[in-house]
């Protein structure tokens, strides 16, 4: 994709690499649920976040990095200047912050953090405070047409909800992050909901009523209008492949027939018709519609069970919380009669429901290569590996993701299927590993 969209600013006293050697370590702040140091920041800066064009907002437990690349992508195709602004990243920090597919330029980074060093000291802001700052910062000055914002975690409190959002997005409800939203899905979806602002166009493909009741009191509050999914003629999924979903959607004046789109899952389905359906309702065409859902993969979309290569077929998957491992697992089970073994090399964090993930494997395979994340919240690979085998698991510890490819190179045959899953830190490593 073509990127030379900006000149980018040059900081005479910050490199990129300096940049990256401040933010970085703003992680031992932690997470700090609070607008009042977003709020200082933008400030400082002239308050970007009021000039983003139309903003879309996505939170959600699981689909809402699908749901945002999709959108992203269909505004994009339709001729607008399209900003994209998702977490984590797999492999450059830059993959955060994006403009119709290109990422933010390094001096850029770098010149805005040498703007925010001193505000961000003097507030003790964190890393997706001032991320989320940068964002905005750059959109702006990009002129971005429409904003795309994926939430980090939760919504009510989270660094992005400072935007007022046009159309708002909540994909999925489920248990994932309940120390800091609440132990039960209703707690998680009003904290999700309170994203929803007056005039805001809501879309939801929640089905779980003590999940939809708070959208729907929050929807109805602040005078937003709602669209539930489940109100419309289901998707029709016909057909679904690795690399490949082809459905067709019924919305209000449109009949939208075999739809493709690159994604793995008819899971997806409802994710991509989210999309679709605020697309539609911005005035978005067809033809638009049609290419962006095919162009998610410009936008940088990846390691959504993404095939990185063949003989044995290795899929690349970004899944974390049980309930987007069970979808995972659910939608490989139609293709694993097709192989001959399949083997899992999984990677957790400590905060997650890992006994519960573990168990969702169990349908899948009975052998796992458990590994160490880069990552200080990681949980142990022997440790996991423990887990796995008190499950019935045959497993196999390695210590480093280099380790667990070759341990792959070595025992599994052409005829096999290999799945790298659980966590974003484990697939950035496999891709750099890769140099995919």
């Amino acid at each position: 994709m073509h990127c030379s969209l900006f000149e980018p600013h040059e900081s005479r006293n910050v490199t990129y690499q300096d940049a990256i050697n401040f933010l970085f370590p703003l992680h031992r702040f932690g997470m700090k649920p609070g607008l009042e140091r977003i709020t200082s920041l933008l400030n400082a800066v002239g308050n970007p976040q009021k000039r983003l064009g139309k903003v879309v907002h996505i939170a959600g437990t699981n689909g809402k990095g699908t749901v945002a690349y999709a959108v992203a992508s269909i505004f994009s195709s339709a001729g607008f200047t399209t900003a994209l602004y998702t977490s984590p990243h797999l492999v450059s920090f830059t993959e955060r912050i994006c403009v119709n597919g290109c990422r933010i330029p390094e001096p850029q980074v770098a010149a805005y953090c040498d703007v925010l060093k001193e505000e961000v000291a003097d507030r003790k802001a964190t890393f997706f405070e001032v991320t989320t700052a940068m964002a905005c910062m750059y959109f702006a000055e990009m002129q971005a047409e429409v904003s795309v914002i994926e939430t980090g975690m939760g919504g009510r409190l989270d660094a992005t909800n400072v935007v007022d959002p046009d159309y708002v997005i909540i994909p999925s409800i489920g248990k994932d992050h309940t120390a800091w939203l609440g132990d039960t899905v209703e707690k998680i979806a009003a904290e999700k909901a309170a994203i929803i602002k007056k005039g805001s166009r809501v879309y939801t493909a929640v089905k779980d009523p003590a999940a939809l009741k708070p959208i729907i009191s929050r929807a109805a509050a602040v005078g937003a209008t709602l669209h539930v999914l489940q109100d419309f003629p289901e998707p029709v999924v016909h057909s679904a492949a690795v690399g490949e979903l082809v459905f067709s959607l019924k919305a209000r004046g449109a009949d939208f027939r075999k739809l493709k789109s690159g994604v793995t899952g008819d899971f997806h389905a409802s994710n991509l018709a989210l999309a679709v359906l605020a697309a539609h309702d911005a005035g978005i065409e067809e033809r638009s519609i049609r290419k962006g859902l095919l162009s998610m993969r410009d936008f940088g979309y990846r390691a959504r069970l993404e095939r990185l290569s063949g003989k044995p077929d290795l899929l690349l998957d970004v899944a974390h919380n049980p309930d987007g491992m069970e979808k995972s697992v659910n939608t490989l089970l139609r293709f694993s009669h097709a192989y001959r073994n399949v083997l899992v090399v999984l990677g957790l964090v400590r905060d997650k429901d890992v006994a519960e993930v573990v168990r969702c494997l169990k349908k899948l395979t009975k052998t796992v290569i458990t590994v160490n994340l880069l990552s200080e919240r990681g949980l142990p690979a022997s440790e996991l590996g423990g887990m796995c085998r008190n499950e019935g698991f045959h497993a196999i510890v390695a210590e480093t993701a280099s380790e667990a490819l070759d341990i792959v190179k070595r025992t599994a045959d052409k005829d096999d299927l290999v799945l790298v899953t659980g966590s974003f830190y484990l697939a950035g490593e496999v891709l750099k590993l890769m140099k995919r």
